[in-house]
């Protein structure tokens, strides 16, 4: 098991809101994209824990994007639908365990995720 690394309050609830900030997506249009964009660029150079959690975020949140953009034409043929209710509870399942695992100072490895941001 891995060890809860000593993190200011700060620093875990900044690396916290950067996962939640993703459901912005139920509301605003790239909101998923946007949001955890926004979290991770004001704190990124203040600590790594937030660094590392924004990075996550936004790998999983393009890389859910992407996914979606590619199951569209299957909704066609009907499989796509059942594709993209897949993701749809993938999204909120992990970006829940990732919020609390990194407000805890735990790391959360996304599944499924790109990583587009090194």
């Amino acid at each position: 098991m891995e060890e809860v690394r000593q993190l200011s309050e700060s620093e875990r609830n900044w690396a916290m809101l950067c996962h939640l900030s993703a459901f912005a997506s139920y509301f605003f249009p790239f909101g998923g994209i946007i949001g955890p964009l926004i979290c991770w660029l004001s704190r990124k150079d203040e600590s790594e824990w937030v660094d590392e959690n924004g990075k996550a975020a936004m790998n999983f949140n393009l890389s859910i994007l992407l996914y979606s953009v590619l199951t569209i034409p299957l909704c066609l043929i009907v499989v796509g639908f059942v594709i993209i209710g897949f993701l749809i509870i993938l999204k909120i399942v992990c970006i829940i365990i990732a919020s609390v695992k990194g407000s805890k100072g735990e790391r959360f490895k996304y599944p499924f995720a790109i990583p587009f941001i090194q």
